[in-house]
């Protein structure tokens, strides 16, 4: 029984000494010489196509930074909100850019980066319709339409915190709920306040308002795959750097904590 031990253990060592070693996925990117991106398709002032016909905001900049200090390229693989993790975890794209929230039913399938941001999970309403829902009570009732986003932060808030309302969920982006409100479809829709305020520039003005009690306080955060320690630590790292040259701060005041992006985009 020790001999066969013994004999087991030299053949572990031998073995490990001898296996090819897994795949980094960041020494990949860059003899790749290209950096993969899932992005969500519309999603302002994160990621979206502005009236130029390019595709940017804060999300997607970020993301370029990146690419520039990494010294590749990068490619934007576009796809609906919910498209975005299955993207990552098929390794049709080497990261998640988005305004994600990192929950923890999210961190059992993907690894989140440090939080660039810290939004908030708000209710809004057709500015005709605001005397009618101030308040979550108002909401909270049999027969009020909640127009969500599949698979996002607002619909698992909408559900915790609506439960007596009839709750749909759309597939794609933001947007969509906007226009679900404005139309007449949905009484109320619930997305991140951060997103909501930017795809209101699409919008007339003064048409939304905005609840004033948040649902929910969460990180935004990007995202890889499981076990993608390098990158991971990598892109940690980048967001230190960023943070602390104030090239962060530089992005979020202009896309995320002001309107200026608007007259630009």
């Amino acid at each position: 029984m020790k001999r066969f031990l013994k004999m087991f253990i030299i053949l572990t060592l031998i073995l490990g000494f001898t296996l090819p070693a897994a795949a980094d996925t960041l020494d990949q990117i860059v003899h790749r010489g290209v950096l993969r991106v899932a992005v969500q398709t519309q999603g302002p002032p994160f990621s979206f196509i502005d009236k130029n016909g390019k595709r940017t905001g804060s999300s997607v900049e970020l993301c370029r930074l990146i690419g520039k200090y990494m010294g590749v390229k990068v490619k934007f693989l576009d796809y609906d909100w919910d498209g975005l993790i299955p993207a990552l975890l098929s390794k049709k794209a080497d990261m998640l850019a988005a305004d994600m929230t990192a929950t923890l039913k999210r961190a059992l399938v993907v690894s989140f980066t440090d939080p660039f941001y810290y939004t908030k999970s708000i209710i809004f309403t057709k500015k005709g319709n605001a005397s009618k829902f101030k308040t979550l009570a108002d909401c909270n009732k049999p027969g009020v339409r909640v127009a969500v986003l599949l698979g996002s932060t607002g619909e698992t808030d909408a559900r915790r915190v609506l439960p007596k309302a009839d709750i749909k969920a759309y597939k794609g982006g933001g947007p969509m709920l906007i226009n679900a409100v404005l139309a007449g479809k949905a009484d109320v829709g619930v997305n991140d306040l951060s997103a909501v305020r930017g795809q209101m520039a699409s919008f007339p003005k003064g048409s939304i308002a905005i609840l004033p009690e948040a649902l929910s306080a969460q990180p935004l955060c990007f995202a890889v795959r499981p076990n993608e320690t390098h990158l991971l630590r990598w892109l940690n790292l980048f967001f230190l750097w960023v943070r602390n040259n104030g090239q962060l701060k530089q992005n979020l005041d202009y896309w995320v904590n002001s309107n200026r992006w608007q007259k630009d985009h």
